[in-house]
C-alpha cells in the first residue's frame, strides 16, 4: 500500500504520515525505487496515532503509549499515568481559559460600547487604569 492508500484509510494528511516517520513513530518498508510500502501494522499504528493525537495526546505522550501498547507484559498503571497527565494538562487549560474568559467578559460589560471614544477593553489592553487619558496613551 502507498502513501497516498494510508492517507485515504487513516484519514491522515501524506504530510503527517511522513513526519510520524521521521520521528520514528512509524517504520514502513521501502522498495527498491524508494517508494514508502505500508503494512497492515502501519495502518494500525496510524489509526492509533491518530486517535491518539485527536484527544490531545503530545508526540511524546504517542511515543510512550505506542511502546506500552506494543508491550504486552504491561502494567495498565503506565498507561494511566500517561493518560492521567494529559489530563491534568488539559484541566489546567480549561482553568486558564476559563479564567480568560471571565476577564474578557468582564472587560465587555465594562465597554458602553457606544460612540464615545472611551474604552476600557483597550485601556486594560493597553494597561491603563480606568482613570487613564488619551496623554496616557501616547
Amino acid at each position: 500500500m502507498n502513501i497516498g492508500d494510508v492517507a485515504r484509510r487513516t484519514g491522515l494528511p501524506a504530510k503527517t504520515i511522513r513526519y510520524y516517520e521521521e520521528i520514528g513513530l512509524i517504520s514502513p518498508l521501502r522498495d527498491e525505487n524508494g517508494y514508502r510500502r505500508f503494512r497492515e501494522s502501519d495502518m494500525h499504528r496510524l489509526a492509533f496515532l491518530g486517535r491518539a493525537r485527536s484527544l490531545g495526546f503530545s508526540i511524546e505522550d504517542c511515543r510512550g503509549l505506542l511502546e506500552l501498547y506494543g508491550d504486552r507484559q504491561r502494567a495498565s498503571a503506565d498507561v494511566k499515568r500517561i493518560a492521567r497527565g494529559h489530563l491534568a494538562r488539559i484541566d489546567e487549560k480549561l482553568a486558564e481559559l476559563t479564567a480568560m474568559r471571565q476577564a474578557l467578559a468582564h472587560l465587555v460589560s465594562c465597554c458602553a460600547g457606544d460612540s464615545r471614544p472611551d474604552c476600557p477593553i483597550l485601556d486594560d489592553l493597553a494597561g491603563v487604569g480606568a482613570a487613564g487619558s488619551d496623554d496616557d496613551r501616547q
